[in-house]
């Protein structure tokens, strides 16, 4: 009898390597994601503007199947999933009215927020239709309130998706560079004004990072998965201006959703 307990024991363990190396034990941790229950806040870099196919339910959010969050949901099938990112939102905007969904249960936060505080919109437009001095000019401004006010509305926000939300894991991605230096545009912005430009939004992904990190929470990089694939590289990810749809100008296509912001939305899980 004791050599039949020894032997099953054994048996047991043998069972159990096999189906490690051979993927079956791998595919049950993987079942994990199922029992999520996960909550997608931020702005419009979250919602998917840029990628297209908008939900015409959520109105001037323009949420989409298109954007990371969506596409990471339909591949993991999470046993919930709130989508409450919208386009335009800065910081009050989240606290004030994406936080719903949150609660104790709540496993997977992400959120891209803090570029509409900055002014980005603004700093782009200055950028296309000013002089290069003034485009600079408004670049360093921009960095000044990334160094004196973002952080305390960061930290609100941050900690408010904590109060809400004690136990779930909080993802924080950053934003893109926009330009290639030295790429294969031949009109537009001067490569000093490209240079200005992705400085701001490194300066601001460094910003982010460090608030992120002081609550505890995971930042996620996207400037490798973009590099390669800026406006002026040949191979965009980004749109470039567009008159007649300004909004999604400087925003990722949907390949800048499902081969930049998803593929590290995911390497930070």
């Amino acid at each position: 009898m004791k050599l039949s307990r020894a032997a099953a024991f054994s048996t047991s363990l043998l069972l159990g390597a096999v189906l490690t190396l051979t993927g079956a034990g791998a595919a049950q941790a993987g079942s994990s994601a199922a029992a999520l229950d996960y909550v997608a806040l931020g702005d419009s870099y979250s919602s998917g503007v840029g990628a297209g196919a908008y939900d015409s339910s959520s109105g001037n959010c323009k949420r989409t199947p298109r954007a990371y969050p969506a596409l990471w949901a339909a591949a993991n099938a999470p046993s919930s999933f709130a989508f409450t990112a919208c386009s335009g939102a800065r910081t009050n905007d989240v606290t004030a009215g994406q936080l719903g969904p949150l609660s104790s249960a709540t496993d997977l936060v992400s959120i891209t927020v803090g570029g509409n505080d900055a002014g980005f919109a603004d700093v782009m437009t200055t950028c296309v239709m000013q002089s290069e001095a003034t485009c600079i000019a408004r670049v360093n401004e921009a960095k000044r309130y990334v160094d004196t006010t973002l952080p305390g509305r960061l930290d609100s926000v941050y900690s408010a998706i904590r109060s809400k939300a004690p136990s779930a894991r909080v993802v924080v991605l950053g934003y893109p560079r926009f330009y290639k230096i030295g790429g294969s545009c031949i009109a537009g912005l001067s490569e000093n004004e490209r240079r200005a430009i992705n400085g701001g939004a490194d300066h601001l992904n460094a910003a982010t990072a460090k608030r992120a990190a002081d609550h505890g929470y995971t930042f996620a990089d996207v400037t490798p998965a973009f590099t390669g694939h800026e406006i002026c590289s040949g191979a965009s990810w980004l749109h470039s201006v567009n008159w007649l749809n300004i909004g999604e100008s400087y925003h990722p296509t949907a390949a800048g959703q499902s081969g930049g912001y998803l593929p590290t939305f995911k390497g930070s899980l």
